[in-house]
């Protein structure tokens, strides 16, 4: 359950959508169907998950979309200029406060329904994230260091063009230079993921068969959400800490490089992003 809320909120940081207005108006709708995908529910879960991810929505449309804006001004002076990293890292970081504000809510709504799952949606969730994880393992891991490199440039080429339009060769030479350069392996990319999976499955287990009181059943979720960025041993602690600053000095300097007509393009869609969200706070 508490993956889901996850996804939930990632999906409202307005990353890479192109229809925000659509795309939130639908977010219970479209988050139900992706939590009953991996969890199964029986009638009377689905009618409390229903319920609690319609309260968290009516909670952030009320109270916390009107943050955004202040994030999407802030996004769109720095876009017209140069900057540093650290510029990057405090947008980032103000973008993991609101996330860790949404969960607070989320998980108070997503506790009594995590402790109604039992052994047969447990086991299901199981399933479903074995199957991810093929397909997972297939995307990455498959192929020469060459191939999977070529893939990840890709990827990364489809999410900056979103915003910037097409790169010049040289953009296109420093995000390879930038990939081949990065801490992050499939390899350790497969692990972590297979961490935060049993972390989740795990905890949920513990919490089917304890019957703890909701505060306990919150502050497990909540420790599952803070682990979920952050792996709990040293080692890897300090390898995503190395990540973030790489992302952060990464983007930093793609951006430094780009042309007067990519950072307008940048500015147009950050201007879109503000007429929907002023829209939905429209009464």
């Amino acid at each position: 359950m508490i993956r889901g809320f996850i996804c939930l909120f990632g999906l409202l940081l307005l990353q890479g959508c192109s229809a925000i207005k659509l795309g939130y108006q639908q977010l219970p709708t479209l988050s139900y169907w992706w939590l009953d995908s991996a969890i199964s529910f029986n009638d009377t879960q689905t009618d409390r998950a229903k319920e609690a991810l319609n309260s968290v929505y009516r909670w952030h449309r009320q109270q916390e979309l009107v943050a955004y804006l202040d994030l999407l001004q802030r996004g769109s002076e720095l876009s017209q200029t140069s900057v540093q990293a650290s510029q990057v890292c405090s947008v980032q970081a103000d973008i993991l406060n609101k996330m860790d504000r949404a969960m607070r809510v989320a998980i108070t709504q997503a506790a009594p329904v995590v402790q109604m799952l039992g052994p047969r949606q447990l086991s299901h969730l199981a399933r479903h994230q074995d199957s991810k994880n093929e397909d997972w393992d297939k995307e990455w891991l498959q192929g020469s260091d060459t191939e999977r490199l070529a893939r990840r440039l890709d990827k990364t080429l489809e999410r900056y063009k979103s915003f910037y339009g097409e790169l010049s060769a040289a953009q296109v030479a420093l995000v390879k230079t930038q990939l081949s350069q990065s801490a992050w392996t499939p390899e350790w990319g497969r692990q972590e993921r297979r961490r935060r999976e049993q972390d989740l499955l795990s905890t949920l287990r513990q919490l089917a068969q304890s019957n703890a009181p909701t505060e306990q059943a919150e502050a497990a979720l909540w420790g599952v959400w803070q682990r979920w960025f952050m792996p709990p041993d040293p080692a890897g602690s300090a390898l995503v800490q190395k990540m973030t600053q790489q992302n952060c000095d990464n983007m930093a300097q793609l951006h430094n490089t780009t042309s007067p007509e990519q950072r307008q393009r940048v500015a147009r869609a950050l201007r879109g992003y503000d007429r929907d969200i002023r829209d939905l706070l429209k009464p």
